[in-house]
Order: structure tokens, then sequence, then C-alpha cells
């Protein structure tokens, strides 16, 4: 038998094989020795965020996933869930508002297979900036519009106009300010950006992000969530990664985009998410003496996925095919590791209990 013949025979065996015994999440393709490329069977598709607040979305979008439907949709659809939600103090309807009670919104979209992004910022009276931030994906250029440009932009195309100042939030910014003038606090504080990863079964990646940003902030004010590379990455050939924290020190190190840039590399999500967090944490404070909260979530063209944190009590709820909706926990060790696990029931109904208990002016 001719070596080229060989080749042939042992490609078709690992054909079938793969087709046989392989799991699920056994993704994409490989070269074997011969040289032939090898198409895995089936993608695993699968949807990871940032904090407790994304569960019902990423439950949302998974059964859009089930279904077949592309990761644009399922991520959208995702974020949208957290942003019409009242009771969520960081994002959208009922999000926090800046010095002047002024609620600004911020969003971004990225499409992993054409790199194609869309974000708008500090933008006003509009229900779901991350919609806003999907169709200026498809422009060749103004991908990217703040303040009265995003919404002039959001009034033509026809997204609904709704105040998105509520009274639960008007009542935490009065407290605020008294705190502020009675026990001198510091202003800034809330900045609970929900970031997801999306990978749906024809192996397409997104990345989306929505925030109110810091409460209190100065207004026209604008972090990480709406800036590609920094507040997320999506490569549909090597995977995507999301942020959240304080956006001022997440721009300092373009950490989506290094979590992505290592998983290209070859390390794991996890390894990847930790590598980046840590790196960045110990650069500010060796530079600054101090760093300001990093949280990653990740996960790659193969279904596989990853967090760090640099904060105690960051949260994250991940889905894939082979996997319901679940909620993590995550622990920093000294050594920089992250360790995660599952949400109890009595912390899942203290966490609502708290996010829906009525706001008392003090």
């Amino acid at each position: 038998m001719t070596f080229r013949r060989h080749c042939i025979k042992e490609a078709a065996e690992q054909v079938i094989k793969l087709k046989q015994h392989l799991p699920v999440q056994t993704l994409g393709c490989r070269t074997d020795r011969c040289g032939t490329t090898i198409r895995r069977d089936k993608i695993m598709w699968g949807m990871i965020a940032t904090w407790r607040m994304a569960a019902e979305g990423v439950e949302k979008g998974a059964h859009m996933l089930a279904e077949g439907q592309n990761a644009g949709d399922a991520i959208e659809t995702a974020i949208r869930e957290v942003e019409d939600f009242p009771y969520y103090k960081s994002v959208g309807y009922g999000g926090l508002p800046n010095e002047e009670m002024e609620v600004e919104l911020d969003a971004a979209y990225m499409d992993g297979d054409t790199l194609d992004i869309g974000a708008v910022a500090a933008v006003k009276d509009y229900a779901n900036p991350v919609s806003i931030a999907r169709r200026l994906s498809r422009e060749k250029v103004n991908s990217m519009l703040v303040g009265e440009g995003a919404e002039k932009f959001a009034h033509k195309e026809g997204f609904e106009r709704k105040n998105m100042l509520t009274d639960r939030a008007k009542a935490h910014y009065r407290n605020r300010v008294k705190e502020q003038r009675e026990l001198e606090l510091k202003p800034y504080s809330g900045h609970d950006t929900v970031g997801m990863v999306c990978l749906d079964s024809a192996g397409k990646v997104t990345a989306a992000t929505s925030t109110s940003g810091l409460f209190m902030k100065k207004k026209g004010r604008v972090g990480d969530s709406p800036i590609a590379g920094s507040g997320f990455y999506a490569d549909s050939k090597v995977g995507g990664a999301s942020a959240t924290g304080l956006g001022e020190d997440l721009m300092k190190g373009c950490i989506s985009y290094e979590i992505v840039r290592l998983m290209k590399e070859g390390m794991h999500p996890q390894e990847a998410c930790e590598t980046a967090v840590n790196r960045l944490d110990a650069e500010l404070k060796a530079r600054r003496g101090e760093a300001g909260d990093l949280s990653l979530i990740a996960m790659n063209k193969d279904g596989e996925w990853g967090v760090a944190t640099n904060i105690e009590g960051f949260s994250f709820a991940v889905v894939t095919e082979e996997k319901e909706t679940q909620v993590y926990l995550v622990e920093r060790q000294e050594d920089g590791h992250c360790t995660y696990a599952p949400a109890s029931e009595e912390w899942m109904e203290e966490y609502m209990r708290t996010r829906m208990a009525p706001v008392v002016e003090k």
C-alpha cells in the first residue's frame, strides 16, 4: 500500500472513530500526521456571563441555542433580559444614575466570525442599548456612537424610547447624596457590568456587554464596557472574554483581548483568565500602589470556560449543551488561583430578597 493510500485509509478510519466515540465537547477540526484535516462531528454550544443577575438571561439564551439558533440572537436576548429587570441597579432600566441623576448607559456587541463591533456610550432614554450596539455592528464606519449621536441613530432606527430612571434609583441617589454629606463616603460604587460570551452549534462566538456604569459618575464618563479589547472581545477561531469591575483599571490592560490572545497561544480559559487578571493586578499595584476590581469570564471555541477575579463575592452563570444553567461563587486563593462552587438555594434566595427589598429613604 502506498503512503498516500495509507493516509487516506487512516483518515477515513479516524472520521468513523470520531463520529462513534468522541464526546460532544470535542470540537472544530484538526490535522492528523498525514496532513488530512478531520472535522469534528458536532460543536458544543454554551454561554457564560458575569454575575448572578445574568442567570435568567442565560437560561433564555440556552433555549435558543438548543434549538439551533445563532449566538448573536441568543446573546442579545440574554442581555436584554437583564436590561429589562428593574431590580438590578447597574444595568438598563433601574440602573443607578450619574451625579446629575441621569441614567447614562453603555453597551457593546462583537461578532467573532467577522470581528464586527458595535457600541454605544452615555446613551440616555433608550430601553435596550445592547440591541442598538448590535445594529451598529453592521455599519462599516460609525459603529461606535456616544451620547446625542447614539440617541439620534437609535431614534432613526426605531428603537424604543423609555425613561430609564426609576423611583427606586431616585431613592438610592438621594440616600447616597445624604451619605456623602454626612458620612463622607466616596460617591463611586456599583459597577457590576453584565458581560457575556456565547458559542453556538455552528461555531460562532459572540461577546456583549451592558451597564449603567459607576453610580454617581461624572456626566459623560465611559468605562471599559463599550471598549473593544477591554470590556469584551470575541474571535470564533479562538473564543471570547468579557469583563466587569473598575473600567478605568480594566482598560489599562486591554484585558479581554489579552485573555483571547492567551487562549490562542494554547491556554485553557481558566489559565488564561487567571494569568491575565493576576498580571494586571500585580502590575497596577507595583506601579500605582493599588488595583481596582477586576473580574473576567471566558469561553473558548471548544466550549471550555474559565473565570478569574481579584475580589471577594464575584459570581457568574454558565450553561453548556451538557450542563444546565448554574450560578457559581468564586473564591480567590492567596496564589491567585480561583476556585468556584455552586451557589446554594439559600444564597440565591437571599440575593433576590435583597435586590427586591423596598428602598427606604434616609
